[in-house]
This record gives C-alpha cells, sequence and structure tokens, in this order.
C-alpha cells in the first residue's frame, strides 16, 4: 500500500511538481525550472497576444524565482517592443528557450534570445516581413506630427523612410549575434502572402536551432 501511494505521487498528473498560476495571468505558468509564456491562454480575445504589461511580469517572476533555466512559449507573436525586452531579459537571466505550438511574429524575437534553442515534435516557427496597415499610419501622423515637427505626410514619408532601413538594420544584427546566418536573416523579409515557417532542418541548419 505504501508503495502504490509514493508511486501515485510521484507519476499522477496534477499532483507533486504541478504546473503553478504565480502570476495572476494565464498566460504565465511554472512547471518547475520551466516558465510558459503560451499568450493563447489569456482569457481575453484582445489580451491573446505579446503585450507591453507582459514585460514587468516576466521580470518579477524571474526575480522571485531564481531557480528557472527555461522560457517555454506558444505564440502568434504581438508587441515588437515587448518582444525585444522580453528577449533581452531572456539573455540576460541566460534562459533556454523552446517553442510548444507555435512562435511566430515577434515571438520569434523571444526565442532567439534563449542560450539553447529547441522546437518541440510538431511545433513551428513562423517568419514574416514587417508591415503597418494605412489605418495605423495615419493614426500615427494625426497622433505625433506636432510633436516630431511634421508639417506635411511627405515630411512624415520621408521618416518612415529612414526609420524603416534603420529598423530593418537593428534585426538583421540581432539575428546574427544570436547565431543566425546572414542569409536565412535576409530570407526572413522576404514579400510572401503568408507566414513562412521554415522546415526544423532549415532552422538547424540556418542557426535558429541550437543545443
Amino acid at each position: 500500500m505504501l508503495c502504490r501511494t509514493i508511486l501515485t505521487c510521484v507519476f499522477l498528473p496534477g499532483l507533486a511538481g504541478a504546473a503553478e498560476d504565480v502570476a495572476g495571468d494565464p498566460k504565465f505558468v511554472i512547471d518547475g525550472p520551466i516558465l510558459i509564456y503560451d499568450t493563447e491562454a489569456a482569457e481575453k480575445p484582445a489580451d491573446r497576444e505579446i503585450q507591453n504589461d507582459d514585460v514587468d511580469i516576466l521580470l518579477d517572476l524571474l526575480r522571485r524565482h531564481e531557480g528557472l533555466t527555461t522560457l517555454k512559449l506558444n505564440s502568434t507573436g504581438g508587441s515588437v517592443w515587448a518582444g525585444q525586452e522580453i528577449a533581452r531579459m531572456v539573455s540576460d537571466y541566460e534562459l533556454d528557450t523552446v517553442v510548444e505550438g507555435e512562435c511566430s511574429s515577434s515571438c520569434t524575437i523571444i526565442f532567439l534570445g534563449g542560450a539553447s534553442r529547441r522546437m518541440e515534435r510538431g511545433a513551428k516557427i513562423g517568419f514574416h516581413q514587417n508591415s503597418w496597415s494605412p489605418g495605423s499610419i495615419q493614426s500615427y501622423y494625426e497622433n505625433w506630427r506636432e510633436d516630431e515637427g511634421w508639417d506635411t505626410p511627405f515630411d512624415f514619408a520621408a521618416w518612415v523612410y529612414e526609420d524603416t532601413q534603420s529598423e530593418m538594420h537593428r534585426e538583421m544584427l540581432y539575428m546574427m549575434s544570436r547565431g543566425v546566418t546572414p542569409e536565412f536573416a535576409i530570407e526572413t523579409k522576404r514579400l510572401r502572402a503568408s507566414m513562412w515557417f521554415p522546415t526544423r532542418a532549415e532552422l538547424v541548419e540556418a542557426g535558429v536551432l541550437v543545443d
């Protein structure tokens, strides 16, 4: 009877070592040394993406749980700024990253911050060229034209042209600094009609997946 009780505690899910929601946010769960960041687990559809508020939550968890070694990701993307900040923390805390499900768009920025980077069988990693919708461009121009000194839409267009080149340069440098081949980094910016999901072999060859 004692032996049966011990085996039950060790092997049945939901008992010893169970995952724990410690952030008050379903997107963040701690399972032993693994911090799970699953944006698809958010209660509201509008929150099912990488958001700026997630940055402070993740940093707080890393500071309060010193034994964390791995960030497990499942997200189709979201805020580029938040992705960059979380990637910086992942690198600073020397965490490994692993994809469970999907890691696309700005999620790939976070993934590349990992010391070692793995993808579970059946998972996928997606890249796409940056885009900016006409409505968002108009709103940005109208909200910032006075602060930035854009007297005409042509002044704004000149700024967009320069900023886009600077952003592409930063992204390329970041990817290569994480060991990704220049050829692959360039290929992620090819104009496509949909998300590009490279094969596992392509990701290994390009230095995206590393042990």
